[in-house]
């Protein structure tokens, strides 16, 4: 039903969205082919096609957004339905224990705009640390300040209190506002962090750990996604061309020379082969940008040879994956009402009627996440101020929609919703979620067919490094101590105590008991990274260079989150935008486009 009337809602994307009269398919060659409409890909092809210099031709799997996509409080619905690839991961017998099949789910965007079109809008950039400890590897051109004039470039900021800082542009076509929406649990989080010694701050600039309400993806309380921003305005340039519902199977490699010279896509049950006379770029993500360059030959050696796959190119492509996740299982319940966003309060004619006439109100909210801190939990090994954790306050919990939306976005098995969160239904509850910013466990990818339309195996070894275990639940402490203060006492805050069923041999509030409780409901960000790792020649690991070429491969490119070598303090989207703006800025140089 959900997806009937998404469908019905669609924007004036046509099927294959034309920018000339009479046009009816794809060229038989353009300048540049990009795979992927999503964050990045969006803003490298409004860019390259800047100027009518160079023709270029974007393929998306997905489709446009709809009128449901712009409501933020929506956002985990999306992630249930036809505007997201629906990965699983591989079980693994230690993590993911309360979710369906015991495996986690890992929903990647589909649309024209991508992830930016499902995601929660939360926009972070990482902190200075993170990019100079990506520049000093030898990636060149990626400090801190060589990105942040590709963040501003794009940035249109209308943030209270920062009209004036010189870390935020203002000219840019991707909107980035506070949320109109805010509860008083909003104001609490803060306090209760001052109490502690943290500082409120623009965590988009050098001075970044602390506390603050968050800065969003956001147009006047409608989603802002990289589509919206990068490509609606464009429709019309003669010299792009942009498919939907267009499955890219293959890079064609000329095995002579390892020159990229075009793509093999499928489309409305034709296979098309178009030529690329500059260079093709993989903008599909951190999930199908490596599928794609394995199927095409371009991927460890041993594991293309017993698939059949002529080796092009042997390079470790999907060997390293690290990905953020958290613990969406904490609920604490409040004895004052009008304080959460409780389903049946906020699913009403009267908000509606309010978010359709001023964008605001609780349809307005990201789904209950306002605000955001970094802490630098008691087990830390970091030197200075570099967090661990991130913190993100909700004026919601896994019972404030009575199961219908979030638990099921999880795929959380209904024995374990029904015993421990279905008594609170209904009930003023609110959670305070964390990300663990800097998993020692690493995961990877693995090709499992020749067949495109199979996903590769997905394993993201979540939790096999007891350093992860043990910042987690320092997470979990911080989060109760945190709670445990006057500014949410003054609610009635308290932390519910009901245990997890399969957890029932610990003591509830003991390190074990907690251990049990992450092990069974583990979910994903969404911020899957370093699949196509960057790296200079000399990293065994890398499979593109600084430039975001593939090593080995001329005029092919991998320009998305999946290039990102190390994890960063950031949730991916406003990195991926960067990414497409800073690589379609390495490729005009390149071909004298500028």
């Amino acid at each position: 039903m959900l997806n009937s009337s998404l469908n019905e809602t669609l924007y004036n994307w046509n099927d294959i969205i034309i920018s000339s009269t009479g046009f009816t398919g794809p060229l038989a060659e353009y300048d540049f082919i990009i795979v992927g409409a999503g964050s990045a890909g969006s803003v490298l092809a409004s860019r390259l096609s800047q100027g009518g210099r160079a023709s270029v031709l974007l393929l998306e799997a997905g489709q446009g957004e709809s009128v449901l996509t712009d409501v933020p409080i929506l956002a985990p619905l999306l992630q249930q339905t036809g505007y997201v690839w629906p990965y699983v991961m591989e079980y693994e017998p230690n993590v993911c224990t309360g979710m369906v099949d015991g495996r986690c789910f890992w929903p990647r965007g589909k649309a024209v705009g991508g992830t930016s079109v499902v995601n929660y809008m939360i926009y972070t950039r990482g902190l200075q640390e993170d990019w100079d400890r990506i520049a000093a590897a030898g990636n060149y051109g990626w400090s801190y300040n060589e990105v942040t004039q590709f963040y501003m470039k794009h940035e249109r900021a209308n943030l209270k209190g920062l009209k004036n800082s010189p870390w935020h542009g203002r000219d840019g076509e991707l909107s980035v506002e506070d949320i109109p929406f805010r509860s008083k649990l909003s104001k609490a989080f803060l306090d209760a962090a001052k109490l502690y010694g943290h500082r409120r701050v623009d965590y988009n600039t050098p001075d970044a750990f602390g506390f603050s309400y968050i800065q969003a993806t956001l147009q006047r309380g409608q989603r802002a996604s990289s589509a919206k921003a990068f490509l609606h305005n464009h429709k019309k340039r003669k010299n792009l061309h942009i498919l939907t519902t267009t499955r890219a199977t293959k890079v064609i490699i000329d095995p002579s020379n390892k020159m990229a010279v075009g793509v093999e896509f499928h489309k409305n049950g034709r296979v098309y082969q178009i030529r690329a006379n500059k260079e093709v770029i993989l903008s599909a993500g951190p999930i199908e940008s490596p599928h794609l360059l394995m199927l095409s030959g371009v991927g460890p050696r041993k594991q293309l040879q017993s698939l059949g796959i002529p080796v092009i190119q042997d390079l470790k492509v999907g060997q390293t994956l690290y990905d953020h996740i958290s613990f969406p299982g904490l609920v604490f319940t409040l004895n004052q009402t009008k304080l959460t966003l409780v389903e049946r309060k906020i699913s009403t004619v009267q908000n509606i009627l309010q978010y359709q006439q001023y964008g605001d109100g609780p349809m307005s909210s990201l789904a209950g996440v306002e605000t955001i801190g970094y802490i630098k939990t008691n087990v830390s090994d970091e030197i200075g101020d570099y967090p661990d954790i991130e913190l993100l306050g909700s004026c919601a919990s896994l019972a404030s929609d009575e199961g219908d939306i979030v638990a099921k976005g999880i795929r959380l098995s209904n024995w374990l919703y029904n015993d421990v969160y279905k008594p609170v239904e209904g009930v003023e509850s609110f959670t305070i979620l964390f990300m663990l910013l800097h998993p020692k466990s690493k995961g990877y990818l693995r090709l499992q067919s020749v067949d495109p339309y199979q996903q590769p195996s997905l394993y993201g070894n979540y939790l096999t490094h007891k350093k992860d275990v043990d910042t987690m639940v320092a997470a979990i402490r911080y989060i109760i101590k945190l709670v445990d203060t006057p500014p949410f006492r003054k609610y009635g805050a308290k932390l519910y105590r009901k245990k997890f069923p399969n957890c029932l041999e610990f003591e509830f509030d003991s390190d074990g008991y907690w251990e049990c409780a992450v092990r069974a409901i583990t979910a994903t960000l969404h911020h899957q990274i370093a699949t196509c790792r960057m790296g200079p020649r000399s990293d065994p690991e890398a499979v593109v260079d600084p430039e975001l070429r593939v090593h080995g491969i001329s005029n092919l490119r991998v320009v998305d989150s999946s290039i990102i070598p190390r994890t960063i303090v950031a949730h991916t989207n406003a990195p991926a935008i960067m990414i497409g703006e800073k690589g379609a800025d390495m490729i005009k140089r390149t071909w004298n486009l500028y």
